[in-house]
């Protein structure tokens, strides 16, 4: 009796480590504080999707709160490879800008070489903006596109989703639309080879005119483009194996109470991690309460 209670015992065991050996990792990096109270609550929304995909199977999602996720060495250096090593996917939902918590050179090796395992990466609202220059060549290999400073513009106004692409994150996305601070106009990569737009709508020549939040324009570049479809979530197969998505909605956290733009974003994650996406989707339910939960303190302006 010993030896069948020690044999199932490491039966057990062995299954036990199988089962964590299959599990994805997936890390939600959540910008710093920002802006007035309902707006960029990064960490808001990052714990909102934690507890939406709490009871998936095959997950394990940690949330890592205010910028990079660093432990630092004797030597004084950053060492993010503790938290980010073993990620299947990272999600950073952040400002943007200059003060990108991404984009210093030395995190943006520590991201290339996470991409060049296969890590996916998405990046959503601010968080898909960044300087010219090596930043923006960095988030192109990343996913495929960036925001750009008086090139892309970002409007308040409502698009519709009506259509969807046959592609793992539409699962179960219905037509929806939310009013919120949706960016357009990415700067596009020179190859867009293995981006699928997920999210379009067309803006009217309204919108098109702005104002825009900042600066308020208008640009005569977007006002050329008057009737022309625009992709507001995309979403990448990478030469390197890995995926990734941008996602330029998410300003206001309520909008996340809407369970078609909840859903797509749930979905992605999952995808980014190269895990089944179910063939309905992520479903899950919202409650006023849950979006009131985990707000940052902020001073009204």
């Amino acid at each position: 009796m010993t030896y069948l209670k020690t044999f199932l015992a490491c039966l057990f065991l062995v299954a036990n480590v199988a089962i964590a050996a299959d599990t994805k990792k997936i890390v939600l990096i959540s910008g710093t504080p920002s802006h007035p109270p309902g707006m960029h609550e990064f960490r808001a929304g990052c714990l909102l999707f934690q507890k939406c995909l709490a009871d998936m199977p095959g997950i394990e999602v940690q949330v890592y709160s205010n910028g990079w996720p660093t432990r630092v060495t004797a030597s004084g250096k950053e060492d993010a490879n503790e938290v980010l090593a073993d990620a299947s996917a990272i999600l950073i939902y952040c400002d943007g800008g200059q003060g990108h918590p991404a984009i210093r050179p030395e995190r943006v090796k520590v991201i290339d070489a996470l991409a060049a395992k296969g890590v996916g990466l998405g990046f959503a609202h601010y968080g898909v903006e960044v300087p010219k220059g090596d930043p923006a060549e960095a988030m192109q290999r990343w996913m495929g596109g960036n925001y750009e400073h008086l090139y892309s513009v970002n409007p308040m106004w409502k698009p519709e989703y009506t259509q969807f692409p046959d592609h793992p994150i539409t699962r179960g996305v219905k037509p929806f639309g939310t009013h919120d601070e949706w960016y357009f106009n990415m700067r596009w990569a020179p190859s867009t080879n293995g981006l699928t737009p997920i999210l379009v709508a067309t803006p009217s020549d309204t919108v098109r005119k702005g104002p825009y939040v900042y600066p308020q324009g208008p640009y005569p570049h977007i006002i050329a483009q008057s009737g022309r479809p625009e992709i507001m979530m995309w979403a990448l197969e990478r030469p390197d194996g890995g995926r990734g998505f941008g996602f330029t909605g998410g300003h206001t956290h309520a909008t996340w109470g809407n369970p078609n733009q909840r859903k797509v974003l749930l979905n992605a994650l999952l995808w980014l991690a190269k895990v089944e996406v179910p063939p309905g989707g992520v479903d899950s339910s919202v409650s006023d309460a849950d979006l009131a939960q985990n707000l940052d303190p902020k001073t009204k302006k």
